[in-house]
């Protein structure tokens, strides 16, 4: 588990001098707006930046929170690449733990310098993550944050997660182009009277952490601008450690066009959508008003948290439905047309083989995959590259566990036995109490060791999670 297979750079800086590199070292950089954090685009096929993790006293609406960041920021910066571009990400750890990267729906390399979550970046270290976005690489919305085992609930809920945008085919529809595009990071927070963040009591542990201050883009219900007869492209992206997300917006339907690997076939009409923990989507939204401000809203819905549990330590669980952001009209244009079409999906083929596994929990709030606890010594699963699988997983417990599988994304082929409306790829599926649910997948281009889990992270830390080795022929 802990291969140090990697170089290991010294850091030359104290910490206001890796972050003024951070400003100036990337020509591409631009400044959002006051919704969004910094920017970091690629230019003639490269992106390269200094990404540094620290603690950080932010502002959370009226609230000053001692955080976990990136470059100062939460949410951290967002990165933006086209497929083909070569990345260079400085990373340095100036955490009091050991920290790593994880670029979450990616399809690169899961070992090397790329999306190795085995390797660790600890304290006062600075390592150079390189990898190139394949040229085939579908466009989406995917993002970044720390995957330590052991340690990754805590890092994320104490703010470490950033948005990482692939510009592809998607955005290239006319349609799409002539949209206003806004970006939505869901993040709750749990804050003691000082502004820190309470230790999780025996509850949280069990059901997964969840703060009362939901945050959109670190700050609470912040302002978006819709014209009459627009289209407004949501990006939306739940970075939440356990909260589960139901939204809907006030007199107005979402049209889902991409789910967590990229664009689906045609716009869905829907009047509310689901993010399990991980998981992002992208709607458009019409301009059908005059005037007005709409609430977009939230109402919890985890069945597990429904029983009164995962509550965090010394504060009360926010079961009430709240306001996470609001579209106001501001002025008008000639109508925009809704896509009719998107990008096909195609189904993958018949799988070679079918496997089972099934999710659980044992005594002592150990969380299991067909009955075995994550063992970093231990390969769970191994499949060969360039083949097709059916994977069936149950879950027989009394928790909500969203599935998330690294590098290789799936089709959702059933849930129950009922076969799912349309087509979309996804790597995080959420599997409530009792629910079978079958997904497929093609392993492909990389081979090597990675992991699959639950997106509780909670449940992941306490070992709901596999090793998946991907094996190609000369590796056998």
């Amino acid at each position: 588990m802990h291969r140090r297979n990697f170089l290991l750079l010294s850091i030359g800086a104290a910490s206001a001098a890796a972050l003024t590199q951070c400003a100036t070292s990337q020509p591409s950089t631009v400044q959002s707006s006051a919704t969004s954090p910094q920017i970091y685009r690629s230019q003639a096929g490269q992106l390269s930046l200094d990404l540094v993790a620290q603690a950080q006293t932010v502002q959370l609406g009226d609230r000053r929170a001692n955080l976990l960041t990136y470059n100062g920021q939460v949410p951290g910066p967002r990165l933006e690449v086209r497929p083909g571009d070569r990345v260079q990400i400085h990373f340095t750890n100036q955490l009091k733990q050991p920290t790593n990267l994880h670029y979450h729906g990616l399809h690169i390399p899961q070992d090397g310098t790329a999306d190795n979550v085995f390797l660790q970046v600890h304290p006062g270290e600075r390592y150079t993550y390189q990898f190139e976005i394949p040229a085939n690489h579908p466009a989406g919305t995917f993002w970044y944050h720390p995957h330590v085992h052991g340690q990754v609930a805590k890092q994320l809920f104490g703010g470490l997660a950033g948005l990482l945008v692939v510009r592809g085919e998607l955005d290239e529809i006319s349609e799409i182009q002539a949209a206003q595009e806004e970006f939505l990071v869901f993040k709750d927070f749990a804050l003691g009277a000082q502004g820190n963040i309470p230790a999780p009591g025996h509850m949280a542990y069990m059901t997964g952490r969840v703060g009362d201050l939901l945050t959109t883009n670190g700050q609470l219900n912040p302002q978006f601008t819709l014209a009459q007869g627009g289209l407004l492209r949501l990006r939306l992206l739940n970075a939440s450690v356990s909260r589960f997300l139901r939204l809907s917006l006030e007199a107005h339907s979402f049209y889902l066009m991409a789910t967590d690997g990229g664009a689906i076939a045609h716009p869905v009409e829907l009047e509310t959508l689901d993010l399990a923990p991980g998981e992002r989507t992208e709607v458009l939204i019409q301009g059908i008003h005059a005037s007005g401000q709409y609430r977009l809203l939230n109402t919890p819905f985890n069945p597990a948290q429904s029983m009164g549990m995962g509550r965090m330590h010394g504060g009360s669980r926010n079961a009430r439905t709240e306001t996470v952001a609001t579209v106001r009209y501001s002025g008008s244009r000639s109508p925009l047309a809704m896509p009719e079409q998107l990008i096909p999906v195609e189904l993958l083929p018949e799988p070679q083989i079918t496997r089972q596994f099934t999710l659980n929990h044992g005594a002592g709030m150990v969380f299991l995959i067909n009955g075995q606890a994550f063992d970093p010594d231990r390969v769970d699963t191994t499949v060969q590259l360039n083949t097709t699988e059916d994977w069936l997983i149950q879950n027989t417990g009394m928790m909500a566990h969203p599935f998330h599988v690294h590098v290789n994304k799936f089709q959702v082929m059933s849930r129950n036995g009922q076969p799912m409306p349309y087509l979309a790829w996804k790597d995080v599926v959420s599997i409530q109490p009792g629910e079978q649910v079958r997904l497929r997948m093609q392993f492909k281009d990389f081979s090597g060791k990675t992991v699959y889990h639950c997106h509780v992270l909670d449940h992941e830390d306490r070992g709901m999670m596999g090793i998946l080795d991907i094996q190609s022929a000369d590796s056998i």
